[in-house]
């Protein structure tokens, strides 16, 4: 059975935070063969949505309130376990975040920077590409923004 859970992120446990960081550094160091330094200090201020299978992690991502990363809402962190992929949980994992952050914060558009391969994706949910591909950490990544 699949769960979504919502947290703070000083309501997170120690055990969650490790899966966090843990799926985090499997997809994005690892299996994207990227070195980058994922603690960057925004995690304390963000909400996060987690998606649980039992006590398996199979997603999670970080919706950042404005004026922290940009000017706008924000989803970051966005990551599905590779044994969750084509089931359509990042989709349903990208439309949560989605709705907290124009519930929370109706007035603010969403930004996010997104990897370029994924632009079509986000597409699909309503984001629209804004500006140049741009090189972030080694990988092409865009810009992207979703109007509230």
């Amino acid at each position: 059975m699949i769960t979504w859970k919502t947290y703070a992120f000083d309501d997170l446990s120690n055990q969650q935070l490790y899966k966090m960081l843990r799926l985090r550094q499997e997809v994005f160091v690892v299996e994207q063969n990227c070195v980058y330094l994922d603690l960057d200090g925004l995690d304390q201020q963000s909400v996060h949505i987690l998606c649980w299978q039992g006590e398996t992690l199979l997603a999670g991502l970080r919706c950042l309130p404005p004026e922290l990363s940009y000017t706008q809402s924000s989803l970051g962190r966005i990551v599905t376990a590779p044994a969750a992929r084509g089931d359509n949980i990042g989709r349903e994992l990208v439309e949560r975040g989605i709705a907290y952050n124009l519930q929370v914060w109706p007035e603010n558009d969403i930004r996010i920077g997104a990897q370029a391969y994924l632009e079509r994706f986000y597409t699909s949910l309503g984001f629209i590409t804004d500006g140049d591909p741009y090189i972030e950490d080694g990988i092409e990544h865009i810009h992207m923004n979703l109007p509230h």
